[in-house]
């Protein structure tokens, strides 16, 4: 499902969500949390949330995806680690859509051969990061919507200074405020299996 280029479809799609995020009652708690200089470094969790579609099994599937341990994100080389797993994967891995691949709307799943979609790519993304010795904690999926309102998913990167955004629609990693992206919910960190309602930045300013 994410990532469609299709307008219309995004927005439709973005109508869907943000109905969904009424209809748990989230939207009263969207203001984020600043830090003491005012500006909002960390995604900050506002309320427990179902997981997305998709995503039920991916623990099971995949340990790493929801595990905890590994070496700290304040260890010097991590961010360069991550530019570099990003730039890598968004190379080598196209874009393919799970209709086209699956026929299906939803699979979660490490990409093929033939490629994959935004979350397929997220996932990757993680493992490699993980299998480097990152946090898996530390490394967060999120679903947001991007700068066109379409659904699409991607990897938070949480160190002690910020949260920063692993992305397969651009190498450039940046701090999740300057994505413009509206951010709808992320893993826990202190569970990953279990998700949370973020509503922070793009429509939610």
């Amino acid at each position: 499902m994410f990532k469609s280029r299709n307008v219309g479809k995004g927005l439709a799609t973005s109508v869907l969500i943000l109905t969904a995020i009424v209809g748990f009652g989230l939207i009263g708690m969207a203001q984020p949390a600043r830090s003491g200089t005012g500006t909002e470094t960390h995604l900050v969790p506002r309320q427990p949330i179902a997981a997305p579609t998709g995503f039920n099994g991916v623990c099971d599937r995949y340990i790493w995806a929801c595990a905890r341990g590994g070496y700290d994100t304040e260890q010097i080389g991590v961010l360069h680690l991550a530019k570099t797993v990003n730039a890598s994967v968004n190379r080598t891995t196209r874009a393919v859509s799970d209709r086209r691949q699956y026929g299906d709307e939803e699979v979660w799943a490490l990409p093929t051969s033939f490629g994959g979609d935004c979350e397929d790519i997220v996932l990757l993304k993680k493992r490699e990061l993980v299998l480097r010795g990152v946090a898996p904690e530390s490394l967060l999926i999120a679903t947001v919507l991007d700068n066109r309102r379409a659904a699409h998913a991607v990897l938070v990167l949480r160190t002690g200074d910020e949260d920063l955004v692993l992305d397969n629609l651009k190498n450039r990693i940046l701090p999740w405020q300057k994505t413009g992206y509206s951010f709808l919910r992320m893993q826990n960190p202190e569970a990953p299996h279990k998700w949370d309602a973020v509503l922070a930045g793009g429509v939610f300013r």
